[in-house]
């Protein structure tokens, strides 16, 4: 296969006494003339080739029908009202409803933010919104474009005017209101961190600042800011008490975290308390429980616990560690609400605020999609996903425990009818989900999904992307690894797969597709793997460790040049997970897996489909269109290795639905193209 010409030049560095060359560093640069032409060839080259794929045409006409079914998000209560984003399957973004009850909510409620309004294309998003104490205003953040960068509007609830009053250049943080309703919290990044394309697009640091409603943002006050220090991330939250500013203050990725106090005075904030003022422990503030802090951490306790502190920061139990993974912890009217995983599935438990008077509630589903609750409401919404449903919502008492499930916000004829699926949980060497259409059996292998992610201490499930329904109704069998690295097994679990260890992460990958192919289930001809961000890493890892194990890969928005990602705006944050080229011992981890430098020319690869947004501002495209030059140079074999840039998109977040409906059937066609999948009527 003759592919597009991808200009080699002799760019070679010493870095830790070492010669790396990097012959495609042009491409870091997505504005110049020289990538923009490159990216316009590799999608025309890329679209001729998938043009002749007859599994194209079944999987384009399914993943539109599976992005028309009617959806519905988890609704949430906040200061008084009651909100849901609903899409009726011919929007590109969801719109926000709003009612004063939940039944007005659940007969339809009132629009109250159409985003589909923001763009002629549909490509910018709404991000996040809060609602002021008063139930006054709403404040929503939009990302243009898919990019990180949030601008925050106010509108009035009541009557869905738009306020005056506008906030830019905010990144990673939503708006949080001090209790009388009058000045909002958000993390602020000074404009010079935009540039992008050069060494200097990492991110300066991001300073906490206090926007007055109805003041310009340049008068806007300094809350806190960390110079020098421009990886640290700040999250602030108000006590349920209203007595508090809680500012949680993180590293980068690494979930170790500070805790300051901030007492909330007539006039704003006083002198911080500083309860916790080091990196050692993940800690979440909760609520308050009389004077101390109900707080989450793993503090001595791997799989997680509830505590008591004093602002002097002693710690006692309130929930102790348990055998299950703790998730997360919600304040309820009636005390608090935890989510714990329990082999990688959720379970649910209402306590009294005393820790004492466990109940669990059952809510069947798999990845949790959403939990919303209050100390002030004695409910709670939690919405689950299965891998064939995006959402399962359920309204629970938080007093009695009764569940209500609540199938009322999804209207209208399904364009889609999901297969019936069996899911099955096997620890083999590494635990996985394996499911398949339950008519299908496993007499003979069949061609198999893999998706694994193994990173930040992010648990994965065997809950819903768009693309599974399609594929297990193409007849393929769909497999979801829990790799060291994640957090389905608690802090333990995480370290074992980060740093030194990231290699265990690849290696578990690998002895998921081994145990496949022993049992049965497939054969390295039938399997392909999947992932995305980290897991576009691991994929990018695992094809050029074990060429021979996959027949495809398809790597997304991957992190793949690891001796460079911490140079291109909040890639540094990442060193928790990866450590940084900079140290000599780090960079010697990284250089034996780094994707891009693995890469060996005569080497025949699985074929392959990279896919990455132009706009990623998160893992920019650097990384896709080095590793799919480099693989094009090297393959040896007939597969073809290929790229697939989207235009006018970042990461992921908020791409308009007609776009994932075209680059899932893209991705599935390929994949059932080269391990032999054949969907039915085709």
């Amino acid at each position: 296969m003759t592919y597009p010409e991808s200009r080699r030049d002799d760019v070679v560095e010493t870095l830790h006494g070492r010669e790396i060359a990097d012959p495609y560093r042009w491409l870091e640069d997505p504005d110049s003339a020289d990538t923009q032409d490159w990216v316009r060839r590799q999608n025309e080259f890329t679209e001729a080739e998938l043009s002749g794929y007859p599994e194209g045409l079944w999987f384009q006409r399914t993943m539109a029908a599976i992005l028309a079914r009617p959806r519905a998000g988890v609704p949430a209560k906040k200061s008084g009202w009651y909100f849901v984003g609903r899409n009726d399957g011919t929007q590109a973004q969801d719109v926000i409803y709003v009612a004063e009850s939940l039944d007005e909510l659940l007969s339809g409620g009132r629009v109250l933010i159409d985003p589909n309004t923001l763009s002629a294309d549909g490509t910018d998003s709404l991000g996040t919104f809060t609602v002021s104490p008063d139930g006054k205003y709403l404040a929503y953040g939009i990302n243009e474009s898919g990019s990180d960068w949030t601008t925050f509007r106010l509108l009035d609830i009541a009557t869905g005017a738009q306020v005056d009053d506008l906030v830019s250049e905010a990144k990673f943080s939503e708006a949080t209101w001090l209790p009388d309703s009058s000045a909002y919290l958000y993390l602020h990044y000074p404009t010079s961190g935009r540039s992008e394309g050069t060494e200097t697009t990492s991110l300066s640091g991001g300073r906490l600042m206090l926007h007055r409603v109805g003041t310009a943002q340049s008068d806007d006050e300094l809350v806190l800011s960390f110079p020098g220090h421009d990886q640290y991330f700040l999250v602030p939250e108000v006590s349920d008490d209203d007595r508090y500013l809680v500012v949680h203050i993180t590293e980068g990725t690494d979930p170790s975290t500070r805790l300051w106090v901030y007492p909330v005075t007539g006039d704003g904030l006083g002198e911080p308390v500083k309860v916790v003022d080091e990196f050692a422990d993940e800690i979440a503030f909760v609520r308050m429980s009389g004077d101390e802090l109900v707080l989450r951490t793993d503090r001595d306790a791997p799989r997680g616990r509830v505590v008591l502190s004093n602002l002097a920061g002693a710690f006692t139990d309130l929930i102790p560690e348990s055998d299950s993974t703790l998730q997360a912890v919600r304040a309820t009217a009636d005390g608090l609400a935890t989510l714990t995983l329990v082999d990688a599935q959720s379970v649910l438990t209402l306590y009294a605020l005393d820790g004492s008077d466990a109940r669990g509630v059952d809510v069947p589903g798999g990845g949790v999609v959403g939990f919303n609750a209050g100390p002030k409401y004695d409910e709670l919404f939690i919405g689950l996903s299965t891998t064939t449903d995006p959402t399962l919502s359920y309204r629970v008492s938080t007093g009695s425990g009764d569940v209500r499930p609540l199938p009322e916000l999804v209207r209208g004829a399904d364009g889609f009818t999901p297969p019936r699926v069996t899911v099955t949980r096997r620890n083999g060497p590494v635990p996985y989900f394996l499911i398949s259409r339950s008519d299908l059996g496993f007499e003979e292998p069949r061609p198999t999904l893999m998706w694994g992610y193994g990173g930040f201490r992010i648990p994965i499930q065997a809950d819903y992307r768009p693309g599974w329904p399609a594929w297990l109704a193409a007849g393929g069998v769909l497999v979801i690894a829990n790799l060291r690295g994640g957090g389905e097994y608690g802090s333990d679990w995480h370290d074992a797969g980060r740093l030194k260890n990231k290699q265990n992460v690849f290696d578990d990958f690998i002895a998921v597709a081994e145990d496949l192919r022993d049992t049965g289930v497939t054969t390295p001809s039938q399997l392909a793997i999947h992932g995305r961000s980290n897991g576009g890493l691991l994929v990018g890892a695992a094809m050029t460790q074990r060429p021979d194990l996959f027949a495809v890969a398809l790597p997304g928005v991957g992190v793949l040049d690891m001796l460079r990602f911490h140079l291109f705006t909040v890639g540094a944050a990442w060193a928790s997970d990866y450590g940084l080229p900079s140290d000599p011992e780090q960079f010697e981890d990284l250089l034996a897996y780094s994707p891009l430098h693995r890469v060996s020319d005569g080497t025949a690869y699985p074929a392959t489909l990279v896919v990455t947004g132009d706009h990623d501002d998160r893992v920019v495209p650097l990384h896709s269109h080095k590793f799919i030059a480099a693989l094009q140079h090297a393959q040896s074999g007939p597969q073809p290795v290929l790229t697939r840039v989207e235009v006018n998109t970042g990461h992921g977040f908020g791409k308009p639905a007609a776009m994932v409906a075209s680059e899932w059937a893209d991705l599935l066609a390929f994949a059932a193209h080269h391990v032999g999948l054949v969907p039915p009527e085709q």
